[in-house]
C-alpha cells in the first residue's frame, strides 16, 4: 500500500482510502452490517489504513460499523476521517430536502455548520466512533446560512482541544477554501472526481495543486459506473439514488461501458480488473492524493486495496488520457 501526506501536514494517510458512504447503507438501498465490516477488516489486513465516514451515512450507522470494524486494532495505526454539517435531526440551517433513513422514515436533511452545530457534532461522532479523537474532520458541504468564519473558529477550537487532529473540507470552492483557512488551517479538500467527471480539473485541483493542500478524490469509480458491470436496464434496490443519478441514464451506460472495452486491453496486460485500473488511474493524476474506494463486501475492498499495487507506464496513462478526451 503507498501512503501519502495530506498537504503539509503530518497526517500520513493510504492512497487508497475506504469510502464508508455505501457501508452506512443511506442512499444505497440497505446495508449488510456484517458484510460492512467485514469489508473495512479486510482493507486494514491489506494495509488501507484510512476511513471514510460522515455522521449523515446512515444516520450514525456507518460511523458506528466503523467503530466495531476497528475495535482492537492500534489507534494510532488507523487515520478517522469524518465531517460534519448535515443534520436531519433539527430544523436549522440551509434546507437540503427530503430523504428516508434505512427503515424507510421520513427525514427532512440541512446543512449546518453553526458553531453550537458543529461542537454537538463532533461529540456525537467521537461517541459513536468509540474514539476520543478524530484524524481529520471535514465540513460536509458549504452551509450558506453560517458564515465560514464563524464553523472554522469553531473547528479550530476542537484541534485546541484536541478533539481533532487536522481540519479539511468537502466541495468547497478555491474561495471558500481560502477563507476558510483565514481562520484555521487547512489541509484538504474532498471533492468529486472521476474519468467521467472532471469539472474539479479546472479549478480547484490545480488551486490545491499550487497551494500544498490535498485532494481527496470522491466516487471515483462514480458510484459503480466506471467496474464495467453496469448495463442499461439495471435493477437497483429501493431507495438507491443511482436510479436516477444522471450519469446512469442509458447513453451514459453506452458511452462509458464503450470507452471501458478500450481500456480493458490495459486492465488485461497487468492483470488486472477495470476497477483497479480506474483507481490506479485516479491516485495517478496529478493533484490527487488519495481515493476513496467504497466497497460492500471483502471481496470488493481486497480488490480495491490492490489496486495501489498496480504500476502504470507513462505511456498506458496518456493513452487511457486520449482515450478519456475522445470517448467521455
Amino acid at each position: 500500500m503507498e501512503y501519502r501526506y495530506l498537504g503539509n501536514s503530518e497526517l500520513k494517510v493510504s492512497a487508497i482510502t475506504f469510502g464508508a458512504w455505501a457501508a452506512g447503507g443511506w442512499m444505497w438501498g440497505s446495508t449488510d452490517r456484517n458484510e460492512a465490516i467485514q469489508a473495512i477488516q479486510a482493507s486494514l489486513d491489506l494495509g488501507v489504513s484510512s476511513i471514510d465516514t460522515a455522521p449523515v451515512y446512515g444516520q450514525g450507522t456507518s460511523e458506528e460499523i466503523v467503530a466495531e470494524a476497528i475495535a482492537g486494532h492500534s489507534r494510532d495505526k488507523i487515520q478517522i476521517l469524518t465531517k460534519f454539517g448535515m443534520r436531519w435531526d433539527v430544523n436549522q440551517g440551509e434546507l437540503v430536502g427530503p430523504s428516508k433513513d434505512n427503515s424507510g422514515k421520513d427525514i427532512t436533511l440541512y446543512r449546518l455548520a453553526s458553531k453550537e452545530s458543529i461542537i454537538y457534532e463532533c461529540e456525537q461522532s467521537l461517541k459513536r466512533l468509540k474514539t476520543d479523537y478524530i484524524d481529520l474532520y471535514q465540513i460536509h458541504w458549504p452551509d450558506t446560512t453560517t458564515p465560514i468564519e464563524e464553523s472554522f473558529e469553531a473547528v479550530a477550537q476542537l484541534v485546541k482541544d484536541g478533539k481533532i487532529r487536522y481540519a479539511g473540507v468537502c466541495n468547497y470552492t478555491a474561495g471558500q477554501l481560502v477563507e476558510a483557512e483565514r481562520v484555521c488551517p487547512i489541509i484538504s479538500n474532498q471533492i468529486p472526481f472521476s474519468m467521467v467527471n472532471r469539472d474539479n480539473d479546472l479549478e480547484n485541483i490545480p488551486f490545491c495543486q499550487a497551494n500544498n493542500i490535498g485532494v481527496l478524490a470522491y466516487s471515483p469509480m462514480e458510484r459503480g459506473l466506471l467496474t464495467g458491470k453496469i448495463k442499461n436496464g439495471q435493477q437497483f434496490a429501493e431507495g438507491d439514488h443511482r436510479a436516477t443519478y444522471k450519469y446512469f441514464k442509458p447513453e451514459s451506460i453506452e458511452r462509458t461501458n464503450a470507452f471501458l472495452k478500450k481500456i480493458k486491453p490495459i486492465a488485461d496486460e497487468h492483470g488486472i480488473t477495470l476497477s483497479q485500473l480506474v483507481l490506479r488511474w485516479t491516485i495517478d493524476h496529478p493533484g490527487i492524493t488519495i481515493a476513496l474506494a467504497g466497497a460492500r463486501n471483502a471481496e470488493q475492498a481486497i480488490s480495491n486495496a490492490h489496486a495501489s499495487d498496480v504500476k502504470l507506464s507513462t505511456e498506458q496513462i496518456e493513452q487511457i488520457n486520449r482515450l478519456i478526451q475522445s470517448e467521455l
